[in-house]
């Protein structure tokens, strides 16, 4: 008897060996465009989003994927101004909390189940279990810390150095965001609960212990009760916290392209947790051909093997991801070695390195310029983040520092990265130089950062 994609990504989540592995592609709002829709069209309407992943089932041979990849649902609930977007998901526009309290934080009620777009979501959940029995279906809530920094804004990086125990109540309170959460979208019907959490790679190791590990124990010890498999999603090089992500006790990880993902399961491995990934968003699904796709996904399956893996994108797809290279996937998926014959012959395409780059030797004499180079902080939260840490930060230097945003959504921006060298995003560059990579620093340490910057 034929084995279901629904079967095989449980199976996988419970350690079995399996005849090849899941393909769970994060689709987020890249779907609309399977049906000629806008994200916002998608994440405001629950028919249209069902319609496009029926035929996202369709055209992507999927053995899972998520219903929703929004972290900002639960931020709007509780009371975030949301900016919206016709090519991503919303981002948060202001933090209700960031001038809060430790006793206005503590006073915080849980939103409800009726407020929102939870009930949008919720439907959404409902409807795409009925119509789409053989498929694992994820239910993506945000991660406690994440959410925390969407109520509080870039001011929690310092709060973990000047008052800990603000940040500990805050997360604490975010973990019943993410409970009551996640028990509604276990009633709904989905088979994965994922802690959408990129801002974790951002912190240090020290950090995560103080302020996450227990809290996420906890969290995952409740979902494997309710009888869910679970999964940690992170962004951007969390390499450093992945051994006490997995120490947490989730049923999987899921990582994207900063990290090592063979040296990464060799870790999960010995630690009894499932890994996904990482293939490149932005190099590898939005700018390379079909034939790129394809043969990243066979380079990751032959390195990564059966037990304990499943395919995915590194995180949620970009919106203008061409829908053939995903396609290409799910038929090298399916048909690994009908797919090697069509490669053969394949040359991957360089990106052109011939590319301007700043005058560097022009600052530093009462002018520093600081070039963030994210994913797009519209989509990414840790690249969101670190920008919005620089531009504050710069905003008391009267104009001395300008910050510049360097999306490698632009070719122009993967070539520049490559001259700098810098292979982990997100990134701050001061004057040419990497100053902060894939951990946000505190207003503090940027202040000093751009002080040195300016020759000070």
């Amino acid at each position: 008897m034929a084995v279901s994609g629904r079967e095989l990504v449980l199976d996988a989540l419970s350690h079995k060996n399996l005849p090849r592995s899941p393909w769970v592609p994060y689709t987020g709002v890249q779907v609309a465009k399977l049906r000629g829709y806008a994200a916002d069209e998608v994440l405001t309407d629950s028919g249209k989003l069902v319609e496009c992943l029926l035929e996202a089932r369709r055209q992507y041979s999927p053995d899972g994927m998520p219903v929703v990849f929004d972290l900002q649902v639960e931020a709007e609930a509780l009371g975030c101004a949301l900016a919206w977007s016709k090519n991503t998901p919303p981002s948060v526009a202001a933090h209700p909390l960031e001038t809060a309290t430790r006793r206005e934080v503590g006073a915080l009620e849980l939103p409800s189940l009726g407020s929102a777009r939870i009930p949008l979501v919720l439907e959404a959940m409902r409807r795409a279990r009925a119509a789409l029995p053989d498929t694992a279906l994820y239910g993506l809530a945000c991660g406690p810390f994440t959410l925390a920094s969407h109520l509080r804004g870039t001011n929690i990086f310092l709060d973990m150095y000047d008052d800990p125990d603000l940040v500990k109540e805050l997360v604490a309170f975010c973990c019943e965001v993410f409970d009551l959460m996640a028990g509604a979208y276990v009633e709904a019907g989905m088979d994965v609960i994922g802690a959408v959490d990129p801002l974790v790679s951002q912190i240090a190791p020290e950090s995560f212990e103080e302020f996450l590990l227990e809290p996420y124990t906890r969290l995952f010890s409740r979902l494997r009760a309710r009888g869910v498999k679970s999964s940690f999603f992170v962004c951007g090089d969390a390499t450093k916290n992945v051994p006490l992500m997995c120490r947490s006790g989730p049923d999987c990880l899921s990582i994207d392209e900063n990290i090592d993902i063979a040296a990464a399961k060799r870790v999960t491995d010995a630690a009894g947790v499932a890994i996904s990934g990482n293939l490149q968003l932005t190099v590898t699904m939005l700018l390379g051909t079909q034939k790129d796709n394809q043969k990243a996904a066979l380079d990751l399956l032959d390195v990564m093997g059966t037990k304990d893996f499943i395919l995915a994108p590194g995180c949620d797809m970009p919106f203008d991801v061409p829908p053939e290279n995903v396609i290409g996937i799910g038929q090298a998926v399916q048909d690994p070695e009908g797919t090697r014959a069509f490669l053969a012959g394949y040359e991957r395409t360089a990106f052109d390195q011939n590319v301007e780059m700043p005058d560097y030797a022009s600052y530093g004499a009462g002018s520093c310029l600081v070039e963030v180079y994210t994913i797009d902080s519209a989509t990414c939260a840790a690249c969101g983040y670190m920008k919005a840490a620089a531009e504050d930060a710069a905003a008391s230097f009267g104009g001395r520092v300008e910050v510049v945003e360097r999306k490698i959504l632009d070719p122009a921006n993967i070539a520049r990265l490559g001259k700098l060298g810098i292979k982990n995003l997100p990134t701050i560059v001061v004057n040419g130089r990497p100053a902060f990579v894939s951990i946000i620093p505190n207003r503090k340490e940027l202040a000093a950062s751009f002080d040195r910057g300016l020759g000070a």
